[in-house]
């Protein structure tokens, strides 16, 4: 039976293919995808122009002071685009592998929505889903997170 740890947040991406080993009563965990988004990294002042937040005098006897306008819910509509990016990434990487049960640790704030997202013969085979960050967890402390007892075959 084939498992899959994903943990993830907006800017960290790593899943772990869990198996038993034959010879030891152990649980092996093997990293099979990983990648960072530089997207999530970034600053909004690093993403757009600065002309455009900058003020201009208008015209008139005293020049008075004339706005672009703000750009309103940037960062949001950046979060969301991160999370449904995250959500297809989810959605290919189970398919591939194949996985009978799957579980899911991502930070609180974006967890729900990333399961959303998820493709329904996907959410299906989430087997458990922990609100919580790990992506600096290390392996034994996802698994311990998640409970040994989940990973016996």
């Amino acid at each position: 039976m084939r498992k899959v740890i994903v943990v993830v947040d907006l800017g960290h991406f790593m899943a772990y293919r869990v198996t038993k080993d034959p010879f030891a009563k152990s649980v092996q965990t093997e990293l099979i995808e990983s990648y960072d988004s530089i997207e999530a990294r970034l600053k909004l002042s690093d993403t757009l122009s600065d002309a455009a937040g900058r003020f201009r005098l208008g015209q008139g006897k005293n020049g008075t002071v004339a706005g672009y306008g703000e750009a309103h819910n940037i960062e949001l509509e950046k979060e969301k685009r991160l999370v449904k990016q995250i959500a297809e990434d989810i959605n290919a990487l189970i398919t591939r592998e194949k996985c009978e049960k799957w579980y899911l640790a991502a930070g609180r704030s974006i967890n729900s929505q990333i399961v959303e997202n998820l493709e329904p013969a996907v959410r299906a085979k989430l087997d458990r889903n922990i609100p919580c960050n790990l992506t600096k967890a290390g392996r034994s402390g996802i698994l311990r997170h998640f409970g040994k007892e989940a990973f016996v075959y």
